[in-house]
């Protein structure tokens, strides 16, 4: 069985990757490294097929689609910031490059795609936790561009058989996460900051929650989507089942670095798109995946926490 993963150098995608390759799986990764990181793979980088390009190059795609049973859509342009800055390239790549992958897939004779949504599509809706069933409500462009992935591969599945699963990530962090860019995610910027023994910069007032969902426990649900027989058709939610304010991650990394107390935050104007409140009922994935996180957020903080301090030490 051969197996594809799209953005297979990003933070998630190559994650998924050293899992595969764990298991001594026949894995494809397609990556152009716009956000990707190569060095991600260099661990596995004997046991996978890489090819460079971009998922809106048609030919590209149809390659390294050839032979492929299973597809694991990573590849995005990420950031909902990013999104709002430059919303014609956002869509271009989320939008387009993602119809061109369930396309070529569907030309390719692929069993199953499962395809990386997000959270995003809530909105700021105030009920809380998320359900699936909630009507979407997207507030950036990025948001946007999810929301359409997910419904060209529900249209994929019911008009052309190709069977599809998405997944709403919520707050991934892990291991391999890239804190130096502008558009890095906070919980990498928050270690980046307490090993630099710098303030962390907060945009808002630090009360807003999110449900933080180790890395780890994502990949299990993408192997458990590319499998379960009640998955195909339909959207899940990827999540911790918790949540957390900004201000609870920051005591929790400076614990996990033996600290009494975080360095006081930095705090800035919230950032347009941004929501308030997050929270996700993973009921569907218990019961259709077999999903359940293993990983709790405060010992996935240790484990990422200890990965940061191992590469800084290098």
């Amino acid at each position: 069985m051969r197996y594809l993963v799209t953005g297979g150098a990003g933070f998630i995608g190559s994650a998924i990757c050293h899992r595969l390759a764990a298991e001594g799986r026949d894995v494809i990764v397609l990556d152009n490294f716009s956000t990707g990181d190569p060095k991600r793979l260099d661990a596995i980088r004997d046991a996978v097929t890489l090819i460079e390009g971009d998922i809106r190059d048609r030919e590209t795609v149809d390659r390294a689609m050839r032979g492929v049973d299973t597809v694991f859509h990573e590849a995005a342009l990420p950031s909902v910031a990013r999104s709002v800055e430059d919303p014609l390239t956002s869509n271009d790549v989320n939008v387009s490059g993602t119809l061109t992958v369930l396309e070529s897939a569907r030309r390719a004779g692929v069993r199953r795609l499962v395809y990386a949504a997000s959270s995003s599509v809530y909105g700021d809706t105030p009920s809380l936790p998320k359900r699936e069933d909630m009507p979407p409500s997207p507030r950036s462009p990025y948001a946007i561009g999810k929301l359409a992935g997910e419904r060209y591969a529900e249209a994929y599945f019911r008009l052309f058989g190709l069977e599809t699963v998405s997944l709403r990530y919520f707050n991934v962090f892990g291991p391999r996460q890239d804190p130096r860019s502008h558009y890095a995610a906070v919980v990498p910027r928050f270690i980046a900051a307490a090993l630099a023994g710098a303030p962390a910069t907060i945009y808002g007032d630090g009360f807003q929650s999110r449900d933080f969902t180790f890395v780890e426990n994502v990949v299990d649900a993408n192997l458990r989507a590319a499998e379960a027989p009640g998955a195909p058709g339909n959207v899940f939610n990827i999540a911790g089942g918790r949540r957390h304010t900004l201000l609870d991650l920051l005591a929790m990394i400076a614990a996990a670095l033996g600290r009494d107390a975080p360095l006081p935050p930095v705090h800035e104007p919230d950032r347009p798109g941004d929501v308030r409140h997050s929270l996700a009922d993973i009921a569907a994935a218990r019961a259709t995946l077999g999903y359940e996180p293993a990983i709790d957020l405060r010992a996935g903080i240790r484990k990422t926490v200890d990965w940061y301090r191992r590469e800084a030490g290098r």
